[in-house]
């Protein structure tokens, strides 16, 4: 059944793709299964995030890329991750309602889904999604975030190139550097640019890439800057350039998609695209390995025990790590 499901997805069947990227997102074996057959076809995507405050029309601003991708011929598959309701689950979803110029279109796929109160407002399935995507031969893969401000320098671990959005108006100007988005844009974009205030906020934009450069930044691998074990920085350095959008009527567009274009064509260049995928590989294999690691640890623990070793803890009559080694004392060798 698995091989059927890939093969499906594989062939162009869209409600093939639409059933693995569910089973994908709520981790099944059948998920899993399908995610490995189809993982030596992957790599081949531009992954595009795009990230930015509530308010700066991220939404309208993909759906304009989306259209202009397509005139140029490429297929696009869309990410909307939406906050989850902290009570419920339940998310939103309201990016597909937003995203009316793309309905009907078959070279664009678009995909909701809830945060599930992960931090960095990306789920734990994105990365995968975004590889069902990849290897179903879709050349751009757009990651719309929840603007949820700091935290979001998660998306610089999926993404190759990294928009950060702003907009003119909304309070300010200096909180987009205190919310550490900036340190992970490769492009700024400041949308709504016909309303005013638009010169203001692109002297304090540029006045903090003034002060963030010449530092270079390589990848995030665990919320650090850093490079690979052997491995030099490039001698090259992307001073993330400024754009100016109006989504509704795609003012700035062309010179967007130009920016994002020369983006990747200096990720090729200077090798940081392989060092890119090399990094959210790895993050993405030690998240696996916490998660089998913890799943088994919490396997050979009763309940009870479970509760005495924690009551141990509240009474203060032994801290978590002593707590902790004790319980690894007992499991099975």
């Amino acid at each position: 059944m698995n091989s059927s499901l890939a093969q499906a997805v594989l062939a162009g069947d869209r409600l093939a793709l639409a059933r693995l990227l569910s089973r994908v997102e709520n981790d099944t074996a059948e998920g899993r299964a399908a995610l490995d057959e189809l993982f030596p076809l992957t790599g081949r995507a531009h992954l595009i995030g795009v990230t930015g405050a509530p308010g700066t029309g991220k939404s309208s601003l993909v759906n304009q890329l989306a259209v202009f991708f397509r005139q140029q011929g490429q297929k696009v598959a869309i990410i909307a991750v939406d906050p989850s309701s902290p009570f419920t689950g339940g998310a939103v979803l309201g990016d597909r309602v937003r995203m009316k110029d793309l309905q009907g279109d078959a070279g664009v796929f678009i995909r909701s889904m809830a945060s599930r109160g992960s931090l960095g407002g990306l789920a734990t399935a994105t990365a995968q999604m975004a590889q069902v995507f990849d290897a179903a031969g879709f050349e751009i893969v757009i990651i719309e975030t929840v603007g949820a401000g700091q935290s979001e320098v998660d998306i610089a671990r999926l993404a190759h190139t990294t928009l950060v959005v702003e907009a003119p108006g909304l309070g300010d100007d200096i909180q987009a550097i205190k919310a550490g988005i900036l340190e992970i844009a490769d492009i700024l974009v400041i949308n709504k640019a016909d309303r005013p205030g638009v010169e203001s906020t692109e002297r304090a934009l540029k006045s903090m890439l003034e002060l963030a450069h010449p530092v270079q930044r390589i990848f995030l691998h665990h919320g650090q800057m850093m490079t690979l074990a052997g491995e030099e920085p490039t001698a090259g350095l992307w001073i993330p350039p400024i754009c100016k959008t109006v989504a509704p009527d795609g003012s700035g567009l062309p010179e967007l998609v130009q920016a994002i274009e020369k983006h990747a064509d200096y990720l090729r260049q200077s090798g940081d695209w392989i060092r890119r995928d090399r990094a959210r590989l790895e993050a993405e294999f030690d998240l696996l390995l916490q998660e089998t690691l913890v799943a088994q640890f919490r396997a050979h623990l009763t309940e009870s025990r479970l509760q005495s070793a924690i009551a141990s803890i509240h009474s203060r009559q032994a801290s978590p790590r002593e707590v902790l080694a004790k319980l690894l004392e007992e499991m099975p060798r």
